[in-house]
């Protein structure tokens, strides 16, 4: 008798606890939706003070290394930099940056990507 109530009971918990998954995910959905539309305040956008910072597309990056013409810095963690990089790439991930700025020259074109 103890063994079928048990059966019974199962079918219910595991609905219960995947309605509770179900519903943290929409709601964790929603909330980084929400999220997703505004920049922390410490982070500027495009638009704002790095706006005299050009973007290079695929092509002109590609151009560049094929050339040499540019220093490629890669700003991920190092463990995601020791994973795979541009072959010749630095890698100054990007919360160093400010205190290791001194080891690029600024006379070169920099190119910082992060994927």
């Amino acid at each position: 008798m103890v063994k079928q109530q048990n059966r019974a009971i199962f079918p219910i918990i595991l609905v219960v606890v995947g309605g509770l998954f179900l519903v943290g995910a929409a709601v964790s959905v929603l909330l980084l939706d929400s999220a997703g539309d505004q920049l922390p305040a410490d982070v500027p956008s495009a638009e704002g003070s790095y706006s005299q910072v050009s973007r290079v597309d695929l092509a002109q990056a590609k151009s560049a290394y094929d050339s040499g013409t540019a220093v490629f810095v890669d700003v991920r963690d190092q463990v995601y930099f020791d994973n795979g990089h541009i072959p010749g790439a630095v890698s100054i991930p990007l919360g160093e940056m400010q205190d290791r700025l001194d080891e690029l020259d600024p006379n070169d074109w920099i190119i910082l990507y992060c994927t």
